[in-house]
């Protein structure tokens, strides 16, 4: 044998080796990959686990498991610290409810006896803020309560053109002694979504409610067949700054000084739990919040 052909037999065998390896690394990075998604999806403790003897893949998987490692213990200590915070709000909601239900008794005793304007007028302040104090009150218990439970809302198929015209209809009253006309539109066919009932009804609730606050004297709501709906209204007491913030809890305006702040919050946390999605517009004075459950 001579010696090129001891070179190309050397060349050869190489060469199948670097091809064996660029393979079993390739086969290794595919199984990393599809490890590393399952246990960021998944919610487990197990770890990444490799079949190749590749020491540097090793070395990476080594690496990415300590990072998951510290991940877990981040979303650990983030679980124990909402669990805090939501019997925190549940405790206090609780704790306030008995004080400020005496409160309301004894101003409504109160109310009975005579006094001058000024008192008069100062009891009708005390009593104003105490409301608004209950309200928040029970919103708090509520949200507290949607944060706990919202995982567990059971789907069931839901008639969305109804659900919708059940809201309205509650709060027609309220809308026409503001001098607010609602221009719905709905389209014949029926749109249905499996959804939880009760979670519709709150979220399409505390959209009118929001509309019932900022509405300048106007309310168009549309539903279409893809399933989304608008809440349009004249608003031009609102900026894009504060439009941006209407689903920070606690956010509210001066110019609805006894809203807690809440309400919008609720629905964005309900509607994310049914799978859909919510997000809120401003253009040319107009306010558009704008939910949608896809198909």
């Amino acid at each position: 044998m001579t010696a090129l052909a001891v070179a190309c037999a050397i060349l050869a065998v190489t060469a199948l080796a670097l091809g064996l390896k660029v393979l079993s690394m390739r086969r290794a990075a595919r199984q990393l990959i599809r490890e590393l998604s399952e246990k960021l999806s998944e919610d487990t403790n197990t770890l990444i686990s490799l079949s190749t003897s590749d020491r540097e893949m090793r070395r990476l998987a080594a690496s990415l498991n300590g990072e998951l490692r510290s991940l877990r213990a981040a979303r650990l200590r983030y679980r124990q610290g909402d669990r805090e915070l939501k019997d925190a709000v549940t405790n206090v909601s609780h704790d306030l409810r008995t004080p400020l239900t005496a409160i309301c008794g004894y101003l409504e005793l109160l109310e009975r006896e005579d006094m001058s304007a000024d008192a008069r007028r100062y009891l009708d302040t005390i009593a104003e803020r105490t409301e608004a104090m209950k309200s928040l009150t029970e919103e708090l218990f509520r949200y507290s309560v949607v944060l706990s439970t919202g995982s567990e809302l059971p789907p069931e198929p839901v008639d969305m053109n109804a659900a919708l015209e059940r809201a309205a209809a509650g709060f027609y009253a309220a809308l026409t002694a503001r001098g607010i006309r609602p221009d719905i539109r709905m389209p014949e066919e029926h749109v249905l979504r499996t959804l939880n009932r009760a979670a519709l009804n709150r979220v399409f609730s505390n959209l009118l409610s929001n509309a019932l606050k900022y509405s300048a004297g106007d309310l168009e709501i549309v539903l279409t067949p893809d399933g989304t709906v608008s809440f349009s209204n004249a608003a031009p007491d609102l900026d894009p700054v504060q439009v941006g913030r209407l689903f920070d809890r606690f956010f509210s305006l001066e110019a609805a000084r006894n809203s807690t702040g809440l309400g919008l919050a609720i629905a964005r946390t309900l509607v994310e739990h049914m799978g859909g999605s919510i997000q809120a517009g401003y253009e040319s004075g107009r306010l558009t919040v704008t939910v949608s459950f896809p198909a």
